[in-house]
C-alpha cells in the first residue's frame, strides 16, 4: 500500500495523545501553515492540507480506531500480495472485528472510504502529466475540485469574488469545519483557521466568479459576556459580599468552559485577578483571561439571612467611613 501517511507525525503528537491534546497541536500548527498566513508558499499549503486530514481522523475516536488498526496491518507488510475478498467495513457478519484492508489498493483509497469521500479522481484514466498526486482544496479537506472537460469550460475570466461570514467568539476561537451558505445559494463545507479575528479574510480557491477565488471576510459577533483585546480576554465576574470578605475558589467562565480562580480574602471591586493562558489564540499562542471582580449586593433576602446580616452589623469593626477627607 502506497502514500501511507503518519498522521500522528504530522500533527507531531504521540499515539497515546487524548484528544485535548491533538486538538491543542492543531491550532498551533494550523494557525503557522495556514495560506493566507503564508501568500505563495505552496510548502505551507500542502502541510496545511496534511494537517487538516490528520485532524480530521485522530479528532474522531472511530476514525482514529480504524487508521490505528490500519497501520499496524501495513507496517507488517501485508498489503504486498493481497488479494480482494469479501469487504468487512460495516459487515455485520464478521464477527472477528478484522478488518479487510486487501479491497485499497492504496492509502488514498483507505482514507476515502474513511472520511466517507467521493471516488477520486486519480483513480479514472489519467493524462501522461497526471502522476503528481491530486491537490485537495486546503480550505476544504476531503473534497475534489471537479475539472470541466474542455470542451464545455467556461470562456468568461476568472473573477474573484468577497462574502461576509459572521462567526461567534468561540467558533472564531477553535476554528474547524464550517457549513456556510452564499448570497448565489452556494453551500460550501470550509475548514477555517484558529483564532480568527474581525477584519481577517480567508480564501477558498476556485469559489469565486468563473472559477476565481471568493474571499471570506470574518466578522466576529460581539460576546455578552467576553471582551477580546489582542490576546487578552477581559471579563467582569460578580462575587457576593460574602465570597469577597473571605475569600476561595470560584468557578469563572473561560473560552475552554468553567475554570476555578481563586480570589484573595478582602479582594475589592474593580479589582482585577490575572488567569494565565485563558485568554484568545494569537500566531498559536494563547494570551491572558482578566477577571475584573464586581462586588453584588442581594436585592432580597430571606429572614435567615437578614438576621444574619443583622448580627454582623453589631459585631463588625470596621468603618469604611472612618477616615473621610472632610
Amino acid at each position: 500500500m502506497q502514500n501511507f501517511r503518519n498522521y500522528y507525525s504530522i500533527l507531531g503528537v504521540p499515539r497515546d495523545s487524548t484528544i485535548e491534546e491533538i486538538k491543542k497541536a492543531y491550532r498551533k500548527l494550523a494557525r503557522t501553515y495556514h495560506p493566507d498566513l503564508n501568500p505563495g508558499d505552496k510548502s505551507a499549503e500542502e502541510k496545511f492540507k496534511d494537517l487538516g486530514e490528520a485532524y480530521e481522523v485522530l479528532s474522531d475516536s472511530g476514525k482514529r480506531a480504524q487508521y490505528d488498526q490500519y497501520s499496524r496491518f501495513w507496517k507488517q507488510g501485508g498489503f504486498q500480495e493481497a488479494t480482494p475478498r469479501t469487504p468487512a467495513w460495516g459487515n455485520r457478519g464478521n464477527r472477528s472485528g478484522v478488518m479487510d484492508f486487501g479491497k485499497y489498493r492504496d492509502f488514498n483509497s483507505f482514507v476515502d472510504q474513511l472520511l466517507n469521500r467521493d471516488e477520486p479522481k486519480r483513480r479514472e484514466p489519467q493524462r501522461s502529466d497526471s502522476s503528481k498526486p491530486e491537490a485537495r482544496d486546503s480550505y476544504q479537506p476531503g473534497t475534489r475540485k471537479k475539472a470541466s472537460p474542455a470542451s464545455t469550460a467556461s470562456t468568461a475570466s476568472p473573477r474573484n469574488a468577497e462574502a461576509q461570514l459572521t462567526v461567534p467568539l468561540e467558533r472564531a476561537f477553535t476554528g474547524g469545519r464550517e457549513r456556510i451558505r452564499l448570497e448565489d445559494g452556494r453551500s460550501l463545507e470550509v475548514n477555517m483557521p484558529p483564532g480568527m479575528f474581525t477584519g481577517q479574510k480567508v480564501r477558498l480557491r476556485g469559489q469565486g466568479i468563473s472559477g476565481g477565488d471568493l474571499y471570506l471576510q470574518i466578522e466576529v459577533s460581539p460576546h455578552p459576556f467576553f471582551q477580546v483585546d489582542g490576546a487578552d480576554i477581559y471579563c467582569q465576574l460578580p462575587v457576593t459580599p460574602t465570597e469577597a470578605v473571605l475569600g476561595g475558589a470560584i468557578e469563572v467562565p473561560t473560552l475552554d468552559g468553567l475554570v476555578k480562580m481563586m480570589i484573595p480574602p478582602g479582594v475589592r471591586s474593580g479589582q482585577r485577578l490575572r488567569m494565565g493562558g485563558k485568554g484568545y489564540l494569537v500566531d498559536g499562542d494563547r494570551g491572558d483571561q482578566i477577571v475584573e471582580i464586581q462586588i453584588v449586593t442581594p436585592k432580597e433576602l430571606t429572614p435567615q439571612e437578614r438576621e444574619l446580616y443583622e448580627k454582623l452589623r453589631h459585631l463588625e469593626a470596621f468603618n469604611p467611613r472612618e477616615n473621610l477627607p472632610v
